[in-house]
């Protein structure tokens, strides 16, 4: 780590040093834990789906309708709520957004008739949207570019970590109530797991270093330099909103790359995340156990993959992200293949896996590239942005657009629809790239 110069203040900035090194990775375990809890009340709709058709008699559509809705509520949350969050404390940010998420759970659980869940899914979305933009203002804001990397691969391990681990909460539930309180497994027991995570993210979460009585990262770490072989430069001089966003997000091109990288790996992994229980249970004859089984795996296998890709970034690829992800994609079409064709229960468990790890993968680099190429002081809004175009775009198309495929063409459509979403993706990466590298000759 970068030492701050030599002064007749050494001892004092060695304390501020000592008490950054420790206060950055209680940041880092809010930020973790607090996003977790959100996933938790985010994927239960999701796995909820089947049980919605066969009691309510919803159909695929109104899933995928359902899903869309309130994926693009939280795109356009997370566009505004990221936005705020650069102006605000982000530890009490998120706690409101996932305090309010839990009531909008308590009254799905009531929730008996199509429109109703159409309305809370709206403002769940809502909620949701104030989740993402403060966690990356905390990264942003305590971890210097040379570690960033690896400490964001961690932070981004947690949504993983909350989205599976609503199936071994719901079937919990479900053991412990009985099939006929379903609605209570599926989304009161969630509420209790997510309300006490808040609880300890109250006690241990942490705002930004100067609301912690500590100077701004870049009088810490003095040479720590960006993607684009900047400094990163904290000090906004007060610069109002519209200034972030007119001349560092809205005339930013690999803002706009970042974005629809995003959208194109989001319309991979929701298509197949969204659609996996309904169609293991329907077309692979799967029981419910080996759908939950399947859908923690899908998530969890994501989780040493970002770790290896935050650490591999940092290292091998210089800081360079997209390299990797190209990689990953082309990963992700053999899985999605085996995952489609083949019928062995052993198989197609192994193969949501390999898509799970590895499409987490470019999203994450996506999320990460969005902060690297705009100033820390900008970081919720680029997060916004990118959340806004991924959810609007890449969200309605891998739940609702999906459904439609589904619903009207057969599942073999929907496939043929993450395949042309796999070389959307790929096409982006390299705007990225190529879109970095005339950063960089502009920078020289």
């Amino acid at each position: 780590m970068a030492s701050l110069p030599n002064s007749p203040n050494t001892n004092g900035k060695q304390v501020i040093i000592a008490r950054y090194d420790r206060m950055r990775w209680q940041a880092l375990f809010g930020i973790f834990i607090g996003y977790a809890a959100y996933y938790i009340l985010r994927n239960n709709l999701l796995l909820s789906s089947p049980d919605l058709i066969s009691h309510f008699h919803f159909t695929k559509q109104d899933i995928g309708f359902l899903s869309g809705t309130m994926l693009v509520a939280y795109g356009l949350s997370k566009g505004v709520m990221s936005v705020i969050a650069d102006k605000t404390n982000p530890k009490y940010f998120m706690l409101i957004g996932l305090a309010m998420s839990g009531v909008v759970n308590i009254m799905m659980g009531f929730g008996t008739v199509f429109w109703i869940f159409f309305f809370l899914c709206i403002l769940n979305g809502i909620f949701q949207g104030m989740g993402a933009g403060p966690s990356y203002v905390i990264l942003a804001n305590w971890f210097p570019h040379k570690i960033r990397g690896s400490a964001t691969a961690i932070f981004n391990a947690s949504h993983n970590l909350g989205g599976g681990l609503i199936a071994p909460i719901a079937g919990l539930g479900i053991a412990w109530l009985g099939q006929n309180h379903w609605q209570s497994a599926y989304f009161f027991v969630p509420v209790a797991v997510a309300t006490i995570i808040a609880i300890i993210f109250y006690f241990v979460g942490l705002g930004k270093p100067t609301q912690e009585h500590l100077p701004p990262l870049n009088e810490i770490i003095t040479n720590d330099t960006n993607s684009q072989g900047k400094a990163d430069d904290i000090n906004t001089l007060d610069y109002s909103t519209w200034f972030i966003l007119k001349n560092y997000i809205f005339t930013n091109r690999n803002i706009w790359y970042v974005s629809f990288l995003d959208a194109f790996s989001y319309m991979i992994r929701l298509g197949v995340l969204t659609w996996l229980p309904l169609y293991l249970l329907e077309v692979k004859g799967f029981s419910k156990t080996e759908v939950a089984t399947t859908f923690a795996i899908f998530e969890w296998s994501a989780i040493p993959s970002t770790l290896l890709a935050g650490y591999v970034t940092d290292t091998l690829f210089k800081g360079h992200r997209m390299p990797l992800a190209v990689l990953c994609l082309l990963g992700v079409a053999m899985a999605i293949t085996i995952y489609w064709i083949s019928h062995s229960l052993l198989v197609v468990m192994l193969s949501a896996g390999i898509v799970g790890a590895f499409i987490y993968v470019p999203m994450f680099l996506a999320s990460l590239q969005a902060i690297e190429v705009v100033p820390p002081f900008a970081a919720g809004s680029a997060t916004g942005m990118r959340g806004l175009i991924s959810y609007i775009v890449g969200g309605s198309a891998g739940t609702a657009f999906f459904g439609v495929l589904a619903e009207h063409y057969g599942w073999d459509a929907g496939f043929y629809f993450l395949f042309f979403a796999i070389i959307g993706a790929i096409v982006c990466c390299y705007m990225v790239s190529r879109g970095l590298k005339v950063s960089n000759k502009r920078s020289t």
